[in-house]
């Protein structure tokens, strides 16, 4: 019986996902790899782990009893990991960082100035739609997790580390543009483009409204921060986001920052992990780092 811990990951990957093609993304592989990779696992156990009815992937008892094992060989060397890396402080190290997308224009320039400190350090960083995420955290995949708002039905341990500001975002020749102390009700009129349900900035938008009695007109409803600017841009409506998605676009850009009345809404950054959970020496430094800079 030969198989390799690569088969495993890859194979605990895709029975936690249920998709080949979800853990194929995640693992930043081919689909085919991932296949046969499980195949080739499949082979050496000697026994079918998957099986699938219909358009559903499910585990056969061999799998579940795989898929245990695996979970307490990969935490083994995990925390194995986590040893050595103590014995080594921060000379040498891994982290396992997941953020969601809205994060993406704060947490690299974050990140890079930490590997620049540490140079021994390999850094893995996943970036992902706050569903994605939560499911991410509770499975206890990263060593920490960078998001807007901590989970209400998770134990998390989680600290604020920086102001995330919410602002209405318009075209930069949109009638609005040049206005001053704009009334969020004139906001609620407008064809509004917004993240989806469920995302962080979505959630914060409709607190927003709700708190004033509104109900804004949303025209188009999209998956990432970068898609919500280009149809901003577009001419199709407006848009509430995080002003750190911004943060490239310049003050000559094709979008403008809003004057609205009681905007920006402050909001934090919260970094997060499980309760309970052992910290490596590299996450505590990453940790200690988040929170450095919002002392400076």
């Amino acid at each position: 019986m030969r198989f390799s811990l690569h088969q495993l990951r890859v194979f605990a990957a895709v029975a936690r996902l249920l998709s080949y093609t979800r853990a194929a993304e995640e693992l930043h592989l081919t689909q085919p790899a991932v296949f046969t990779q499980v195949k080739q696992l499949e082979e050496s156990l000697g026994q079918p782990l998957l099986e699938r009815l219909g358009k559903q992937l499910f585990l056969t008892d061999a799998g579940r009893e795989t898929l245990a094992t695996a979970h307490e060989t990969l935490n083994a060397l995990e925390r194995l990991e986590m040893r050595l890396a103590d014995l080594q402080g921060l000379k040498r190290g891994r982290l396992r960082l997941a953020i969601v997308t809205t994060a993406e224009s704060l947490i690299p320039r974050l990140l890079g100035a930490f590997c620049q400190q540490y140079p021994g350090i390999d850094a893995t960083l996943t970036v992902a739609n706050r569903e994605t995420l939560l499911s991410r955290l509770a499975d206890n995949i990263d060593d920490l997790v960078v998001l807007g708002a901590p989970p209400e039905h998770i134990d998390v341990v989680a600290t604020a580390f920086a102001d995330n500001p919410l602002v209405v975002v318009a075209r930069h020749d949109h009638p609005l543009a040049n206005s001053r102390a704009i009334a969020l009700t004139r906001i609620a009129e407008e064809s509004l483009i917004l993240r989806e349900a469920g995302s962080g900035t979505r959630l914060a938008a409709e607190r927003l409204f709700a708190e004033h009695g509104l109900e804004p007109r949303v025209r188009l409803e999209l998956g990432s921060n970068e898609a919500v600017k280009q149809a901003v841009a577009g001419g199709l409506g407006l848009t509430l986001l995080s002003a750190h998605t911004l943060a490239l676009e310049g003050e000559s850009g094709l979008l403008r920052v809003l004057d609205v009345e009681g905007l920006p809404l402050l909001r934090q950054w919260y970094v997060a992990y499980l309760r309970g959970k052992h910290l490596s020496v590299v996450a505590e430094a990453f940790l200690d780092f988040l929170l450095a800079g919002q002392r400076r």
